[in-house]
């Protein structure tokens, strides 16, 4: 549109960097930080009612809304999006079941922003997961199974169901253990869903040992309401943010959930126009915790955001990248009995020994001694959103150390930053290159008769996450070790 006559161009301009400035305010620091804490008192309250139940964080936005969970699992909302609708033998959160069935059910937390009141992997992905459980469970015991009825559209709900025997299939397919599956899972799993308009009467809540299913208690965490909410107390007004834990790496500046609970009261007390400079302050403190204790601590800049009045400051905060503390007892998973263990490069140094090499792929070196150096390789590794083939351009140098290593009767911890990813990934390609159907190390002899397909690929990744109930890989990681495996066979056809 062509500008007016005489209409002054810095009026325009103003009119849009005020906007921009109440976006900005609206959506700070202290107000998504705030609304995680505010949400969070709304899961406390239904995890009370059910205390026995174990508390479930959905990877990632779940983690945020309370300090005390149980485990994590991991549905995306992306299986569950119209015209998308997919279920994927590479996400079975097949840890969920046993421990669903041994407690009597789970409670999993997740959040949304758009407005609606559960999210879609609460309103389709995990529905439709449970159905298909439950249906490779019917067809190995002949049991009843459950369909999901929080769906309102007849088409959606119609497009689903003529999917449903064909994910059975996959999953039945795939190599998982149905049968330990049904053994654990005495009751089918069924999904309940609660939001912040769910109306509970507390006389009568009932037992959860006595619902004749087990129930997965789906707890959207935030209010669901689409109009912008201003909220005060005595000290403070801020504006409420639904599903704030949502895409953390635009907000976070460097704070982790594990962090955020361990000095919530300080930073929900700082207010919001302190919050920024103290955030900072704990994010530098808890990386010179880290880095003294040798574990990885990068530093970051990262730019102020600018002033109100629409002043661009030339302040600069030194951050971390978050990663989250580990457990160091659990966070080794040996994979059976093969002797190839994956887990993060963080507790790599103490399992390396004279009988146990490590093949470290994370971008920062592990602290190996003198005496060691030959029992240990480092392999930088990027995932694809960095580079698409750097894991592909060095598979055949970590293929070819465990078959040097494992020929000789070593075990081998394959590490990466997280444990969940990278490590994963070259597992599932030693895994495949260099043991036999029945998972005893042949050193390759085996692999001119495999039958490399993707589906082979998803028995071998099921194979991994009953060990490793954390991996996460990606399908672009996924995709470069589908290609050295192809490669690696049509190499050793010619």
């Amino acid at each position: 549109m062509a500008e007016k006559e005489g209409e002054p161009r810095t009026t325009r301009d103003s009119i849009y960097r005020v906007a921009r400035s109440i976006k900005r305010r609206d959506n700070s620091l202290y107000n998504a930080l705030r609304s995680i804490y505010q949400d969070s008192l709304f899961v406390d309250e239904i995890s009370n009612l059910w205390p026995k139940l174990p508390l479930l964080a959905n990877l990632r936005c779940g983690l945020w809304y309370s300090p005390r969970f149980d485990a994590t699992c991991y549905f995306k909302s992306t299986d569950g999006h119209t015209n998308n609708l997919s279920f994927n033998t590479s996400r079975l959160n097949l840890h969920l079941p046993p421990l669903a069935g041994e407690k009597g059910g789970c409670i999993i937390i997740d959040s949304t922003r758009k407005g609606k009141r559960f999210p879609d992997s609460m309103s389709k992905t995990i529905p439709m997961w449970c159905c298909v459980l439950n249906r490779s469970i019917y067809n190995h015991l002949k049991r009843l199974c459950n369909t999901n009825d929080q769906l309102n559209d007849a088409t959606e709900k119609a497009s689903i169901e003529a999917k449903l025997d064909e994910w059975t299939k996959q999953l039945e397919e795939s190599g998982a253990d149905i049968a330990s599956l049904a053994s654990c899972l005495r009751k089918p799993l069924r999904p309940l869903w609660v939001s912040q308009k769910t109306v509970i009467w507390l006389n009568e809540v009932p037992d959860h040992e006595s619902w004749d299913f087990t129930p997965l208690i789906l707890v959207s965490a935030s209010d669901s309401g689409e109009v912008q909410q201003y909220r005060t107390n005595s000290e403070f007004s801020w504006s409420y943010i639904p599903g704030a834990g949502d895409d953390e790496e635009s907000w976070s500046r460097g704070l982790s959930p594990s962090v955020f609970w361990t000095h919530v009261d300080d930073i929900i007390d700082s207010g919001p126009e302190v919050c920024n400079q103290k955030v900072a302050e704990i994010v530098e403190s808890d990386r010179v915790y880290r880095a003294q204790r040798g574990q990885e601590a990068p530093q970051i800049v990262v730019k102020s955001s600018k002033g109100c009045g629409g002043v661009k400051s030339d302040e600069t905060l030194s951050l971390s990248v978050p990663k989250p503390r580990v457990d160091e007892e659990s966070i080794v998973s040996w994979l059976a009995s093969t002797n190839l263990a994956l887990g993060s490069s963080q507790v790599a140094s103490k399992v390396l020994s004279n009988d146990c090499c490590i093949l470290n792929c994370d971008k920062n070196p592990v602290s190996v001694p003198p005496s060691h150096l030959e029992e240990h390789l480092h392999l930088p590794m990027m995932g694809s959103k960095f580079d698409r083939f750097s894991i592909l351009k060095n598979l055949p140098t970590a293929v070819n150390f465990a078959k040097m290593k494992m020929n000789v009767g070593k075990k081998l911890l394959v590490c990466c930053q997280d444990g969940e990813d990278i490590s994963v990934c070259v597992c599932l390609a030693i895994l495949i290159s260099l043991f036999n159907e029945e998972g005893t190390f042949d050193g390759g002899r085996s692999f001119e008769e495999k039958s490399i397909t993707k589906l082979e690929m998803r028995r071998m990744l099921i194979f991994i996450c009953k060990y490793a109930v954390n991996a996460r890989p990606s399908r672009g990681n996924l995709r470069q070790v589908f290609g050295f495996l192809t490669s690696q066979r049509e190499n050793s056809d010619e």
